[in-house]
């Protein structure tokens, strides 16, 4: 229930090995220095060890303050020759005004020591220990409320030595006395009700030496030492860099982000009618930026990154970059937030940092944009104050509540208009949750063997085994007469009057089959009317066994139900099979039909063949009596009327068969006209010799020639 991070205990070396030179100058006359003649400037000077280790461990306990005002613990010990507590594990101890009066009275180590072996760190770690096996007030609270059931409070911590080691031998050393100390108190606490065993320890060293010195100790990762105490080593110069250090592992023991934001216009103070541009780096909590960490694994390329590797004082850190938006904003204007959490500055004395603290501080809101090289800019997060806290927000990139209801032609299932919106209403209301009474000995004071919430899931998982969305995809749910049906089969269990009542629903369905009453199909987005009406009843009556058959495991009642309905479908098989074979025979009637007009196209041109054959002899007309049949002679046909049947292939419209007959009767009751056979172009001469005759009298009227 409490994890590692609940319980810190830092043990600080005030031996005399702390109390060197950091070798890290500062000059405090920088102002007036060769500007004032006749002032001797002050020399620099250099912060001790142990001032840099207090300094930099003030630094971590106020980010960690800063985000987390509860429920992170802090404790802090001193030793030398002997261990002293600066504060204990209650809310009021945790803040730096106490803990920064705690140090004030500790005052600096001696400068003048025995200069023999150092072990004045170990009963520090021996009181790290004993001081992690004391309940906090929060873990005190749950292991009451679960009395019986206090085993499952965890007690989990970590311990932060910060020291001035001499070699790896006396980490070795320091470490196994951790070890021995862990398996007392562990069976000391087993036998008390006040202390509590330590399941899991994380013990971190961290060597600190001077700036131009060089380390002597080797740094090492995390590795297991005994089932419940690991150890890592970290060897760092004093000074900022130890700064960096501890402001670095804040980040990785609750897990933060840092976030860097830039291009923040301020006025410059020597030039107040310019500005410029800053960067101020920000800490919270790693879950403020889950969003952008799923869009950067998808962003296309050519965009800008989200991370970015930022490097100070020899450590490297990924940061994200987010951009000062303008316009600004004030708290009045309501936003939609998916997230709050607070924040602090990594550099909290700066300038930038200062003034974008008093600027929010003072009611102000500011936006903040992800940067990119291309597309409309994105707003994911705001910067406010509530309180006199600040906290980042952020914003959701979707359409916001507080807006208007987008249309659900819009959704993610694209321009679906019919989707089943009063049923869902009515669905959520019957899968509505409601607290449920608790009794002194268990969950319920009825006394099921369940739990409340997992009789939920199952009913919503029986009420959601088959539930169409769209209305266009369902029969039975339109239709009044399945409504009994569908609200009993989704119970968990059928008694013999609901079992009677879904049966009476199937033989009701039957008899709307029976009369052939219309079904309530949708004709959405489908051309014409739809199925006909046994594809309909067949569809229905498939959907309905759909439904009875994922319920049919529920009980007893439900198998009935299943039965009545296939006993119900077997019934009307034989129907069925009547309708398909008259559909079959009808088919075979238009089939025949359809072979006896080809046969007689077929006739038909066979024939015409027989027509081009020479004609053998001639029958004349009889203009008193009419033409027997037996005495039919040969149609003759128009030249282009015979190039078209012999084209003609295939079967022949009856319009063309009747036509064809008609022609070739006619054709057979006169003879054809001679001019007509001998015409060239339809068009036949009626005087064919004029010409011949011309030409002869034109001769003979000609004056002979005389001869000379």
């Amino acid at each position: 229930m409490f994890g590692m991070s609940h319980k810190t205990v830092y043990v600080l070396d005030h031996s005399s090995r702390m109390a060197v030179s950091s070798k890290q100058s500062l000059d405090l006359d920088v102002f007036t220095k060769g500007r004032v003649p006749g002032i001797i400037p002050l020399a620099p000077i250099s912060k001790s060890l142990w001032t840099c280790v207090v300094e930099s461990s003030m630094e971590y306990c106020r980010i960690l303050y800063d985000i987390f005002p509860t429920k992170k613990l802090v404790r802090f010990l001193v030793s030398d020759s002997r261990a002293r507590h600066l504060n204990r594990w209650s809310e009021e101890d945790q803040s730096l005004q106490h803990l920064a009066a705690a140090m004030a009275a500790v005052g600096p180590p001696d400068a003048i020591g025995d200069g023999g072996e150092y072990v004045g760190v170990a009963h520090g770690l021996l009181a790290a220990v004993e001081v992690l096996c004391q309940c906090s007030e929060m873990q005190h609270s749950a292991r009451t409320r679960l009395l019986e059931r206090a085993d499952r409070v965890g007690n989990r911590g970590r311990v932060v030595c910060l020291m001035s080691a001499r070699s790896d031998n006396s980490i070795r050393m320091l470490e196994e006395t951790v070890v021995g100390a862990l398996q007392e108190n562990n069976k000391l606490a087993a036998g008390s009700d006040s202390l509590m065993q330590i399941q899991s320890c994380e013990l971190v060293f961290i060597n600190v030496f001077p700036v131009s010195d060089d380390s002597t100790i080797v740094e090492r990762a995390r590795r297991e030492i005994s089932p419940v105490l690991s150890s890592e080593v970290h060897s760092v110069r004093a000074g900022r860099y130890l700064s960096a250090k501890l402001t670095t592992l804040v980040q990785q023991h609750f897990d933060l982000a840092f976030t860097t934001i830039t291009n923040i216009p301020m006025k410059e103070e020597q030039h107040a009618n310019t500005s410029a541009n800053y960067d101020v780096e920000l800490l919270h909590h790693r879950e403020a930026h889950a969003e952008l960490f799923k869009i950067e694994a998808h962003q296309p390329r050519g965009d800008v990154s989200l991370m970015s590797s930022n490097s100070k004082d020899g450590m490297t850190k990924d940061t994200v970059t987010l951009k000062w938006c303008t316009p600004r904003t004030n708290n009045v204007e309501l936003h939609y937030c998916t997230g709050v959490y607070r924040i602090s500055p990594v550099d909290v004395n700066s300038r930038p940092s200062s003034c974008l603290t008093n600027f929010l501080l003072n009611g102000r809101s500011v936006m903040l944009e992800q940067p990119r090289k291309s597309g409309t800019k994105v707003v994911g997060h705001m910067l406010c104050s509530h309180g006199g806290e600040i906290f980042l927000h952020v914003l959701s990139s979707s359409r916001s509540t507080l807006e208007d209801p987008p249309s659900i032609s819009e959704g993610c299932g694209g321009r679906v208009t019919d989707y089943r919106i009063t049923d869902f209403g009515e669905f959520m209301k019957e899968n509505r949750l409601a607290p449920a009474p608790v009794g002194e000995e268990g969950y319920s004071c009825r006394g099921d063997a369940e739990l409340p919430l997992e009789r939920a899931k199952a009913q919503l998982e029986r009420h959601t085994r088959y539930w169409p969305m769209i209305i266009s995809q369902t029969t039975i749910f339109n239709m009044q007469a399945v409504v009994p049906l569908a609200n009993l089969v989704v119970k968990e269990a059928l008694a013999d009057d609901e079992v009677l009542e879904c049966q009476k629903a199937i033989y009701h369905i039957v008899d709307m089959e029976r009369k052939s009453d219309p079904l309530p199909i949708s004709t959405a987005g489908s051309r014409g009317k739809g199925p006909k009406r046994d594809e309909q009843y067949r569809l229905m009556w498939n959907e309905l066994e759909s439904l009875v058959r994922a319920h049919s495991s529920n009980s007893s009642g439900h198998a009935r139900v299943l039965d009545c309905l296939l006993a119900c479908r077997s019934s009307r098989l034989p129907d069925d099979d009547e309708r398909r074979k008259g559909k079959r025979r009808k088919e075979d009637r238009e089939e025949r039909a359809n072979r006896e007009v080809e046969a007689e196209a077929e006739r038909f041109r066979s024939g015409n063949d027989r027509d081009k054959e020479p004609e053998s002899e001639v029958i004349k007309d009889s203009p008193d009596s009419p033409e027997p049949v037996t005495a039919v002679k040969r149609p003759r046909l128009m030249p282009e009327e015979s190039k078209i049947l012999d084209k003609r292939k295939g079967p022949m419209s009856l319009l063309e068969l009747w036509t064809s007959q008609i022609n070739a009767a006619n054709s057979r009751k006169h003879q054809e006209f001679i001019g007509r056979l001998n015409s060239t172009g339809n068009r036949a001469e009626l005087y064919q010799h004029l010409m011949d005759d011309m030409s002869e009298n034109a001769d003979s009227k000609a004056p002979k020639q005389e001869r000379v």
